[in-house]
């Protein structure tokens, strides 16, 4: 598999074989609750480098940490894709579909999901 190009399904399959947590492959709320904890986690690492970068400054090897933490990201994104039953090609063709229509509609800002 290529570094510099892999789609959302290659890497979703990929993701799979490093997986191990309890329940692993159940869609449980166990599987959906670790999965998400995960993502959440590692949200917080990158939000807390980039606070970082906002206070000691920024510089390409603070950006290059940055890389990792959000792989992490993806990675736990895929996996409660995997536990969902979604494919994360069809989670993000979804996601683009949405913002298009919203901005189409002109409610691209604003507040609440639904609009």
């Amino acid at each position: 598999m290529e570094a510099s190009f892999i789609t959302f399904s290659a890497y979703q399959d990929s993701t799979s074989t490093t997986a191990t947590y309890p329940d692993l492959g159940t869609g449980s709320l166990f599987a959906l609750s670790y999965c998400t904890l995960g993502l959440a986690g590692e949200a917080g690492e990158v939000a807390n480098k980039v606070k970082k970068m906002l206070r000691d400054g920024d510089s390409p090897a603070k950006r290059a940490e940055l890389v990792g933490e959000i792989g992490d990201c993806l990675w736990y994104i895929s996996q409660l894709c995997s536990e969902l039953k979604l494919s994360m090609s069809d989670v993000a063709a979804k996601n683009i579909d949405k913002l298009s229509d919203r901005k189409k509609r002109g409610v691209i800002g604003g507040n609440g999901d639904n609009r």
